[in-house]
This record gives C-alpha cells, structure tokens and sequence, in this order.
C-alpha cells in the first residue's frame, strides 16, 4: 500500500484539474443561457460570460486538486475514533455541518469537506471572471451562491447524516412528519419559518392601543394613545416600508418600538400601508407619496395642531418619506420639524444585495409586464428577500422541517417575514429604474415628483440616520451617504446586527451595541475611526435625540383624532391584515 502522504501522480492531479474545470465551465454557461434568456424577453443585451484568463485559471485549478488530494490523505491517514484536523472549514456562522454527526463518521466528514472545497473554487473562479461591469459581477457571485447553497449535502437525505438519525430515533416517524409538513408548506406555497399558530395581529402582535383615524385607498392612520400623563408636544410620525407590514415597528410589548416611543410619552402616528389588490394595481410613486407621508402629515398637523410635527422612516418608508420632504420644500413647504431615517438609500451608487439583481434588462422586463398596471406578488418579492440569506431562511428550514420532520419554533419577527405583501407595478418599476437604477434622487432637481422637482439639500430639519453593521439590504456606508445629500445637521449612528435585527433591538433587553461620533466627514470609513461604541440598543440614545426636538410637555392628549377626523376602528385597523 503507498504512503497515504504522498500526492497523487501527476497524470491524476492534471485529469482532476480537467474535470474540475468542466464543472466550473458547465456552471457559468449555464448562467449565460440565462443571461441570454433575459435578454431574449427584454430586447437589452447583456455581457457574456467566459473564465478567466488561462493563468489564473490554472492556479485556482491546481490549488484546487492540491486541497482535494489533502483531503483524500487526510481521509486514508484517519485513525477509528479521532478525525483529523479538517482540510475544508465552514465559514463563521455557517450552522449547517456543526452537529457532532457530520464529523463523526469518515464517510460524512469527506462528503461535507468535499462539498466545501468545490463551493471555495466556484466561488474563487466567480470572483475572477472578467467582468468590467460591476452590477454584472456581483449578479454571478450571487447565481453562484443561490447554486452553491442548493447544492448543500446537508439539503438531501442520502448525504444528511442528521437525517439517518433522526430517521433511527424515531423508528421512521421523524421521516412521516417530514411527508406531513412537505405537504402543509406546498398547500400554503411557502416553506414554513415558524409556528404560524402562535401569533394573531391584533391578539399578541399590533396591540399597543390606538385607532384609526383616517384613511384612503392606499394607508391608513393610526394615532396610538398615550401611555404618559404628559407628552411631548410635538408628535411623531412613522412612515414604514410598503413592503412587508408596518408591525414589524409594532411586534409584541417587549419589543415594540412604537410602544417605547409612546412610554417615553411622545405621541405616535403611523401609516399603516394597504395590502395592494387589483384595484390598487395602477397605483405608482407619486400616489404613495401624496396619499401616504403628505396626506398623513396633513392629518397630523389638523389633530394636534402642530405644524411641524417629527417624522420618522424605515428603509423604503425613508426613501418616500424624504422624497415627499422633497416636493414639500419645493412647494415652499417647511414640513417638520427633525427627520429621522432607520436603515434607508437615498444615495443607491452601492445599494446591496439587491442592486445586483437590478439591470437594465430585469427592469425593462418589468416595464414591459406590469410597469403600465398589474402587481408583484408578494410571494414572489419574499422569495428574493429569503434567497438573500438562502441557508438562514429557506434551506435551514428544508433540511429542518422535512429531513428531520421538525415543528419551527414560534417567532414573532419570522412570522411577519412570512406575512408577504403585493406591490403595484407602476410603483415598482418607477422604483427600480430610477433610484436602483440610475440613481438620480441623489442628483438636485433630477427628478420630478408630484410635478416638483426634488432636491434632498433643501431639507434641513436636523436629521438622526441609523444604519446597522450586517445590513445587506442597506449597506451602512451606503445609508451614511445621506449626510452628504440632506442640508441640515445630521446625526449617525452604526447600529451592531442586521437590517431588521439591528432596528429592532428593543430597550427592555438592551443587547448589542452602537456606534457613535460627533465627526462629520463625508467618508463612512473615516468616520468609523472616530466612532466610540458603546453597549446596548440605540434606541435609548434616539429617544433623547427626539425629545430635545419635541417642545415642551403638554397634557396627553386623551381623545384620537378630532371632529375632522374622527376613530374610524381601533387600531391596528383592516389593512394590515389583508392577505397577499
């Protein structure tokens, strides 16, 4: 028998290094023929696909059999109960090989090595395709990983050694519930993320109290009631996003920041955005403006008689909010008094994960599908949000819930993941081309709104941006760009986590950190070697930054609304609970 150190003959190595290049050339015309395909549909030519340059090619290539041939060493030289260190290691926070069943056994520990190994080279030869256009790269890299991720052994119940035994445990039964949840997800169209059972809006989840007090064919306007005997005077306005539904602001009492902000005694009105249908289908940017941030901000002045009321925005809910800002000031407009923004693009020069899956010829299919009226299903825009993160929301849950026959667990943030909402056409695709696209909000005058045209330096209430660290829908230096475009004194401040995770890190835990600096440079990276952290959640430093923009303190007003706008229902309202 030879020396299991000894590498393999060269003839073997060059035949691995030859097959290995035929699976990366069979992955990347694959990715060109959908390429072409999107072409053929939108009319827009798209840049070819080829590998790289022979040289580089080479050395990922040998790199590549050299790491294979330590892996087969490293099998052959096992001794029965003590594997070796590993050849091939999982990335940080990569769950889904750390059970003790994956190292264990010789033949599981090659599968998940092997698999590892070959996702490094993809990912490496990915990285260094010549491509000039950088949207076009990081589109690859994402087909690569949506591929990668699928292509997981742990996915599969012959190379899932959790699966063998959960199956043994259970004497079979782990692989009946397993047919049995399959057969639920596909009824409803989605793959379960958690016990759906547990949670009901208006029972344990949108409870703090309120009402409606107007509303109109696109929001509805909550005032919530006052939890202090005194409020501040000046109110607090809450634009969330129109994707998803606004109790992600609202989730249980421990985690609520509505609630917080109204037991901090400030009063809270929010828009609660309607599940669009068929007869909201037509609807685009400018109707969400009007009847959304300005009509509201009307509403709001009449209530409390305040004229600048504070207004607050939440990702895309910030992006409108600011534009209605901006067609507000070029009326003449001085609409509040401070703004602030949570993880919101005004500037989409670097606009994530999602940038690179808008082109010009995605976009222009759109245009040509639903841009003129029609909707996007909210089934299908929770897909792209889940295939961001593919292992944490969908194939976690695969290998969870029909491997190894699993319930999820009852979690309120996934249950609202999960509560998809629809988007009119019109307003998407204006959406894409002109702020995903081709940038222009964060050019003066560029844009026309409501017949005004925008310009976010003439918005100079004094503005708080938060942004988080792991934000992969809003990157932070991106969000930080703001400063830049807004015309008063800006706050930042670097939340620790994610997009929904670093936003919502309620006080009552008080986890995490953030990051603060009074420096106002223009460049994110200079600004974080200012930045000092400090423990625990940012919402206790905005809310002082809030009250010292808020006035004085008033009796609370007890009564919502007033003889114009008198309770229409109690909150949480109709719309939020309208299914996609």
């Amino acid at each position: 028998m030879s020396d299991p150190s000894d590498k393999p003959p060269q003839a073997g190595v060059a035949a691995f290094a030859q097959a290995t290049q035929m699976m990366a050339q069979g992955f990347f015309d694959m990715l060109s023929r959908q390429h072409a395909a999107i072409k053929d549909s939108s009319g827009v030519a798209l840049p070819s696909l080829q590998l790289p340059q022979s040289g580089e090619m080479s050395r990922l290539q040998q790199q590549f059999a050299d790491r294979h041939a330590a892996l087969w060493s490293s099998m052959l030289a096992r001794e029965p109960g003590k594997p070796p260190e590993p050849v091939a290691v999982a990335e940080p926070g990569d769950k889904r090989f750390t059970s003790e069943e994956w190292s264990a056994s010789p033949v599981y520990d090659y599968v998940r090595q092997a698999y590892l190994l070959n996702a490094q080279y993809l990912t490496q030869v990915a990285d260094a395709l010549p491509l000039a256009d950088g949207r076009a790269k990081a589109r690859v890299r994402f087909l690569t990983r949506q591929y990668l991720d699928a292509l997981a052994p742990s996915n599969f119940a012959a190379t899932n050694p959790e699966f063998v035994k959960a199956a043994l445990e259970s004497k079979g039964e782990s692989i009946t519930r397993g047919v049995r949840n399959m057969l639920s997800d596909l009824e409803k169209g989605r793959i379960s993320m958690t016990d759906e059972s547990a949670f009901e809006i208006g029972r344990n989840l949108a409870i703090t109290p309120g009402s409606v007090i107007y509303e109109n064919a696109l929001m509805q306007l909550i005032q919530y009631a006052p939890l202090t005997a005194k409020v501040a005077e000046k109110p607090l306005l809450i634009v969330p996003p129109c994707i998803n539904k606004f109790y992600i602001m609202d989730l249980q009492p421990e985690n609520s920041l509505v609630r917080f902000i109204v037991e901090q005694g400030v009063t809270v009105f929010l828009i609660s955005w309607k599940n669009p249908g068929p007869e909201e289908s037509g609807f685009g940017w400018d109707d969400y403006l009007e009847m959304g941030p300005l009509a509201a901000l009307e509403v709001v002045r009449a209530v409390t008689r305040v004229g600048k009321p504070n207004a607050l925005g939440f990702c895309v809910g910030g992006t409108l909010l600011a534009s209605a800002l901006g067609v507000a000031r070029a009326r003449g407009e001085d609409p509040v008094e401070s703004l602030t923004l949570m993880t919101t693009l005004l500037d989409f020069a670097d606009a994530g994960e999602l940038g690179c899956l808008v082109d010009e010829a995605s976009v222009t299919a759109r245009e040509a599908a639903i841009g003129k009226g029609g909707l996007l299903r909210g089934q299908e825009l929770a897909s792209v949000f889940s295939s961001l993160r593919a292992n944490d929301l969908i194939w976690q849950y695969v290998a969870g819930n029909y491997l190894k026959g699993k319930k999820p667990q009852a979690f309120d943030l996934l249950y609202w993941n999960a509560d998809s909402t629809n988007l009119p056409g019109p307003f998407l695709t204006w959406y894409l081309r002109n702020m995903y696209l081709e940038n222009s909000l964060r050019v003066p005058g560029k844009l026309r709104m409501l017949g005004a045209k925008v310009d976010l330096g003439k918005i100079t209430a004094p503005a708080y941006l938060l942004a988080t660290s792991e934000d992969h829908i809003v990157p932070w230096k991106s969000a930080y760009l703001a400063r830049n475009l807004l015309g008063g004194e800006t706050t930042f401040v670097l939340g620790a986590s994610g997009h929904i995770a670093g936003a919502i890190n309620p006080a009552s835990r008080n986890r995490r950190s953030y990051w603060s600096s009074p420096s106002g440079v223009a460049d994110p990276d200079e600004w974080l070697e200012t930045a000092t952290e400090h423990r625990g959640t940012w919402w206790l430093h905005w809310i002082e930054w809030l009250k010292i923009h808020s006035g004085k303190q008033v009796n609370a007003r007890n009564k919502a609304g007033n003889a114009r706008f008198p309770l229409i229902e109690p909150a949480p309202g109709r719309y939020v609970r309208r299914r996609a």
